[in-house]
């Protein structure tokens, strides 16, 4: 689940590069990737709505990437709670 919502927030950020601001999938494919795991952008966006569209894939990144995060975790973390006894 939390890689098909990586994917699904990668997919995201690559249209918007690709579309917004003309990079080729290659390319799109490294800034959204880079954004999303926090790393920063790679090219420089040159029209308004590409800057725009960068900002908000940035703000939403940031909590994307926590929250597959958490996804990933609660699992492994809710056995190690049962395994030493720690609910309630």
């Amino acid at each position: 689940m939390a890689c098909a919502f990586l994917f699904f927030s990668l997919a995201i950020g690559m249209l918007g590069y690709h579309g917004l601001s003309g990079l080729p999938w290659l390319d799109a494919f490294l800034n959204a990737s880079m954004i999303l795991t926090g790393m920063g952008p790679i090219n420089a966006m040159a029209t308004p709505g590409a800057k725009l569209f960068a900002g908000c894939y940035a703000l939403y990144s940031g909590i994307a990437f926590l929250t597959a995060v958490g996804i990933f975790f609660a699992p492994i973390l809710h056995r190690a709670a049962h395994k030493f006894h720690l609910n309630n």
